[in-house]
């Protein structure tokens, strides 16, 4: 028969046929997909029941993960642990970039600064345009990047090699009760983290959360995690104002201890703040989330390597340096520039004198943090040089306006006690440090992830005012004892 040419009425099936046999068809096919589904379901079942429930009868042997998870995760061993492990980190990354940070300002500042001040002398270029690009733009810029870059190329490694360790979800396990008390989201904890390396990279790490009241609530409180600009600054003055207090065998021990008190308030302050906005100006509810603890891993090096140094590390001192540039020429500017026979430096240091005294501290801090906003690494340089300048000290430093450190801390020590400073005043620069308005970068950074500059304004002026009022009430009781 040509399959072309229609069939015959007789060929055909008729309709009473068809219908039958789709009704075979159905109520097989029905009776084979109803059994496969249930038992896909049970399989199922059974898999996650295996996973998730211990049974007595059939106990399975705990994984190498469940092990690790079970002491980790502890209530009683997960945060001394945790403790340990960062203190092992900052430590790592104090230690560590001792060297490569004294390296980078020898060449920075000890080569390259009198090379620069050659040329631009050998070209005729006059005075103050050498002391504006050389010893203000340029000096600020080298003390930024040596103080700067060697802690976070150190630390923020450590922690991305955590991080794909798999060990950072477990610490937001771990805090997830505590910032949900304050309000907060469980995933803060690991931009919490992320903000002792730099706070800028804090702030980009918020993006983790997805709730915007939450990312805004670890926004505005990341400037209270102590970033590796200030690390220095509570070191150095814990040496010489508060470890001399002690015998010199406890020195170290002491300092230390102060230092991560500075560190611990820091926590404390953020879940204190993120409870207080959670519950006035940023109110609303919880929200929840799954996390999944993934499985360990080990750390892929090389891509550590890679993520944490281009995507965290250069991103965020680019940016520090492009603030630096002009707060080195204003620091410049303000020893340099006489008004009345007097620098513009000498006036608002004497301005903000009384406001120093009265929160522990004095003009030349005040003032160093005022012109420092772009970068906390270049506090302590500005303050020495204000002091020199202020005391009129002999053979100290390079000149007004251009920025050193003395290697010594005992030499320091000698200058700041002679600038009238006192235990008092070395106390209250650790909380002041903490305790202040975040750096340009961060502020900026803050500005580009929220898009307001009301929360920016907001993130700026909660730290300072926070800063003014403990170190009132420090200088306060300190005076009645």
């Amino acid at each position: 028969m040509d399959p072309h040419r229609p069939s015959s009425s007789s060929e055909r099936p008729t309709a009473e046929a068809i219908l039958a046999t789709a009704e075979r068809w159905r109520q097989q096919l029905a009776g084979d997909v109803h059994e496969q589904v249930v038992e896909g379901l049970y399989r199922q079942a059974a898999r996650v029941a295996d996973r998730a429930v211990s049974r007595p009868d059939r106990a399975a042997m705990p994984t190498i993960d469940r092990r690790i998870d079970r002491l980790v995760t502890s209530r009683v061993w997960g945060f001394p642990i945790m403790l340990l492990l960062f203190g092992a980190m900052f430590w790592l990354t104090i230690s560590g970039a001792n060297v490569p940070s004294t390296l980078l300002a020898s060449l920075l500042v000890d080569t390259v600064h009198p090379g620069l001040k050659g040329v631009f002398n050998s070209l005729g270029a006059p005075g103050w345009l050498t002391g504006l690009v050389v010893d203000g733009m340029y000096l600020a810029t080298a003390w930024v990047v040596s103080v700067m870059l060697p802690p976070m190329a150190i630390f923020f490694p450590l922690l991305t090699l955590l991080e794909d360790f798999g060990y950072l979800p477990r610490i937001a396990f771990n805090l997830d009760r505590l910032f949900k008390q304050a309000g907060a989201h469980g995933k803060q904890a690991m931009t919490t983290m992320m903000g002792f390396g730099c706070n800028a990279a804090g702030v980009l790490a918020a993006r983790i959360i997805d709730s915007p009241r939450e990312r805004l609530l670890a926004i505005l409180t990341n400037n209270f995690a102590l970033c590796n600009g200030r690390w220095p600054t509570q070191f150095l003055i814990a040496t010489v104002f508060v470890g001399t207090l002690a015998p010199a065998p406890l020195a170290g021990l002491v300092s230390s201890a102060a230092v991560t008190s500075v560190a611990l308030l820091g926590v404390f302050m953020t879940l204190a703040v993120g409870w207080a906005l959670s519950r006035t100006v940023l109110r609303g509810e919880v929200s929840t989330f799954s996390l999944e603890l993934p499985p360990y891993r080990p750390p892929r090096v090389w891509q550590a390597l890679y993520t944490s140094l281009i995507d965290r590390t250069l991103f965020v001192l680019w940016r520090a340096v492009v603030f630096a540039l002009p707060a080195g020429a204003v620091i410049w500017l303000s020893a340099n520039v006489h008004i009345g026979g007097e620098s513009l430096a000498t006036h608002c240091v004497r301005f903000l004198d009384p406001i120093g005294f009265l929160i522990g501290l004095n003009g030349v801090i005040l003032f160093a943090y005022v012109i420092a906003i772009p970068a906390n690494e270049i506090v302590i340089p500005t303050i020495l040089m204000l002091t020199v300048m202020m005391t009129g000290s002999q053979g100290i430093g390079e000149g007004a306006g251009v920025l050193f450190k003395l290697d010594s801390n005992r030499a320091i020590g000698q200058l700041l006690t002679a600038g009238g400073w006192t235990v008092l005043t070395g106390v209250n620069l650790m909380l002041f440090s903490l305790l202040h308005n975040p750096c340009s970068t961060t502020l900026y950074t803050i500005y580009k992830e929220t898009g307001s500059g009301k929360w920016t304004l907001v993130a700026a002026a909660l730290p300072l005012a926070l800063g003014f009022i403990v170190t009132f009430l420090v200088a306060s009781l300190w005076r009645m004892m």
